[in-house]
C-alpha cells in the first residue's frame, strides 16, 4: 500500500463513522495523519492508533495478504 491513500475513518473519540479521508503518515510515535474534509474545508487530523479504524478504499489485487504489513 502507498501513502497517500484514501481511506474511510472509524474513530469514536471524533464520532467519525464512514468518514472518507486521506492517509497521509502512520507516525512512530502512535498515530495517524489523515486530511478531513469538514464543512467544504479540508483539515488535517492525528488519530490514535489503537482507537481508529481505517479501511483502505482501494480493493486489494490479489486475496493473498500483504506480505510486508507487520502483524
Amino acid at each position: 500500500m502507498e501513502i497517500p491513500a484514501r481511506v474511510v475513518v472509524y474513530s469514536p473519540i471524533l464520532d467519525l463513522k464512514n468518514k472518507p479521508a486521506t492517509l497521509v503518515a502512520i507516525s512512530p510515535y502512535g498515530y495517524y495523519e489523515v486530511r478531513l474534509e469538514i464543512s467544504e474545508r479540508n483539515h488535517t487530523a492525528l488519530l490514535p492508533i489503537g482507537g481508529t479504524g481505517l479501511i483502505f478504499q482501494e480493493p486489494n489485487v490479489t486475496g493473498e495478504p500483504i506480505p510486508e504489513l507487520e502483524r
